[in-house]
Formats: C-alpha cells, sequence, structure tokens
C-alpha cells in the first residue's frame, strides 16, 4: 500500500499528520534518517515525504533528490527565526510545501495530500473523463476510486461491493457510451503510475513493475505497449498526460 513518509522531529508533529490525513488514503510510515527513508522508497511508493530539516543532514538529502526528484517533499517543523539559513540551503532541493508545527497542525495531512503524486496525477488527468467518455455518474465514481488506487490491482468485483452494484451491471455500466472498459482503465492508470516513478533515476523498471503489483518487467512492458504503443523504457520520456492521449487516441478496447 502507498505510504506518506514522515522525517519529524518529535511524535507530536507525526500524530497531528497521521490525525489530518483523509481517511483510506495512504498510511503514515516514519523514517529516522535518509537510509531508512531510501529503504522505504524500494519497498513501497511514497506519495510524498514530510520532514523537518537538521543541520548535517544536508549532502545525504541531497543524494537522496538526485535520486528521487519527483517525490514530493514538504517541510514540517517547528521554525524559528534563525533558521532561516537551514532552510535556503534546503530550498535548493524544490520543496514542494513548507508547514509549520503549531501553526498548520490541522490541516497538515489535507495539505500534504495537495502536493502528492496522487494530486499530480489528478492534476495531469484532469482531461480524462472528458477524452474517455465518462460521463455517468458511476463512471465518475469509479474513475475517482482507481486514480488513487495504483498499488495494486483492483478487481471488478471490489470496485461492485464498495459501490453496491453487481460486477455485471458494473462493466456494463463503465464501458457504456463508448468508453473504456473497466479494465483497460485499470491498466492505463497502473502505467500512469509506473510513468510517474520512473521519473525518478532511482527507479529501475523491475523496482517498479515490483510496487505496481506487476508479476515482472516483462508483464508491466506488455501492459504498457497494449495502453500506449510503447514499451516500459519509454515510460520514462513519456509524461501522464502524453499517456492519456495515446490511450485515449486507439488503445482503449482490446482487439478481437
Amino acid at each position: 500500500m502507498a505510504a506518506i513518509a514522515a522525517m519529524l522531529d518529535g511524535r507530536s508533529a507525526v500524530t497531528a499528520l497521521r490525525r489530518s490525513l483523509p481517511r483510506g488514503g495512504p498510511g503514515v510510515v516514519t523514517c529516522r534518517t535518509p537510509t531508512k527513508l531510501r529503504e522505504l522508497l524500494d519497498r513501497r511508493i511514497v506519495e510524498a515525504v514530510v520532514f523537518a530539516p537538521r543541520p548535517g543532514l544536508l549532502d545525504e538529502w541531497a543524494a537522496l533528490r538526485t535520486d528521487f526528484p519527483d517525490i514530493p517533499i514538504v517541510v514540517y517543523a517547528s521554525i524559528r527565526p534563525d533558521d532561516g539559513a537551514m532552510l535556503a540551503e534546503y530550498r535548493t532541493q524544490k520543496m514542494a510545501a513548507v508547514l509549520v508545527e503549531g501553526v498548520d497542525d490541522a490541516v497538515v495531512g489535507e495539505l500534504v495530500r495537495r502536493v502528492s503524486l496522487v494530486a499530480s496525477r489528478r492534476r495531469a488527468l484532469a482531461d480524462a473523463p472528458r477524452l474517455l467518455r465518462l460521463a455517468d455518474p458511476l463512471q465518475r465514481q469509479v474513475w475517482d476510486i482507481l486514480i488513487d488506487r495504483v498499488d495494486e490491482p483492483v478487481t471488478t468485483a471490489e470496485l461492485a461491493t464498495r459501490l453496491g452494484v453487481s460486477r455485471e451491471h458494473l462493466s456494463r455500466q463503465f464501458g457504456a457510451g463508448g468508453a473504456p472498459n473497466l479494465k483497460r482503465v485499470i491498466d492505463f492508470l497502473r502505467v500512469v503510475a509506473a510513468a510517474q516513478l520512473l521519473h525518478n533515476p532511482g527507479y529501475s523498471v523491475a523496482q517498479v513493475a515490483g510496487l505496481l503489483s506487476f508479476s515482472s518487467s516483462s508483464h508491466l512492458g506488455s501492459t504498457a505497449r497494449r495502453i500506449a504503443g510503447i514499451g516500459a523504457p519509454d515510460l520514462l520520456r513519456t509524461t501522464p498526460k502524453e499517456l492519456l492521449n495515446r490511450f485515449a487516441r486507439g488503445h482503449t478496447r482490446s482487439r478481437l
């Protein structure tokens, strides 16, 4: 399951982050050092990293950012006037937001989600419902669920149970009006997530395939070709918006 990584100074900051995250979203995993954070990045999708800058960590942090430049980073700390020089140093690492402990506690989780990988994916695919002809309320409900759930395959039965309809009704209704079939959309969003992760040099195709629960690199590659007409190595040079255009132009339904 996806996670929010927390490198924070005290238990109160971690508690505030956990309490203010929306229910049903990624959980918070604490990491005491950049090494532990790197280990987490290797085994789980990290939607964002929330950390308190500390003197002496910048070199390790800079190396981590070189490998994972597209993972959103949020500063969350009790910031004092004399922290300005240190914050200026960390600013070179392209922070997505700076939040103040004791001021932003009630909304820190919500603000982190606004700059997370999921939020980035939603912005990039804002035109998807129109391009994919997802006009029915049920189609939109399913899309909103799926765009957040890319770390593991979602079954039609699971979605049907959540929405209180039968599998047959869900499959039939989702593909109505010229929309793609449901399995195709699930695979499309997983390929988009793969492209997001592969933009980070610290990830290999094999690692990304594992993080997204593909059985192998070949499985990820064959899915990318079916969905977008490109191989897995090409995903690191392809944006989510480009993948959407490729998918909408001719890969939304199986060829018989």
